[in-house]
């Protein structure tokens, strides 16, 4: 069931930064579903790999090369899917902030696994 979640919460990120950042356009429900899933699966196999791979120069630029991972990853995506289209880098940039953003702050009201989280 979380994972079902946590595909919702990614699939309303990507739907709120194709509203918000001019150049991600997204051709309705079904195409922002498949978007989320893809690019879960591609932050759970690809991006590790990238991240391996890169780290000497995300070491150099302090970890600001990871954003430049995120909009690859968001792009990737885009080709990936019919239907979700991301135009240029500055917009795949500004997207993969965007949805990292909004998903953080969804997550943090579902809590791990599904459950929500107590604080006392």
């Amino acid at each position: 069931m979380w994972l079902v979640l946590r595909i919702l919460v990614n699939a309303v990120a990507i739907w709120i930064a194709a509203n918000v950042v001019p150049g991600i356009r997204v051709g309705g429900m079904g195409p922002t579903l498949i978007a989320a899933l893809v690019l879960g699966a591609i932050n759970a196999v690809v991006r590790p790999v990238l991240v391996f791979l890169t780290f000497p120069i995300t070491l150099v630029t302090l970890g600001l090369f990871l954003l430049v991972l995120n909009a690859f990853c968001l792009w990737l995506t885009s080709k990936l899917v019919p239907g979700f289209v991301v135009q240029g880098f500055w917009a795949a940039l500004l997207g993969s902030l965007l949805i990292s953003v909004v998903s953080w702050i969804l997550n943090a009201f579902i809590g791990h696994g599904g459950a929500p989280i107590r604080r006392f």
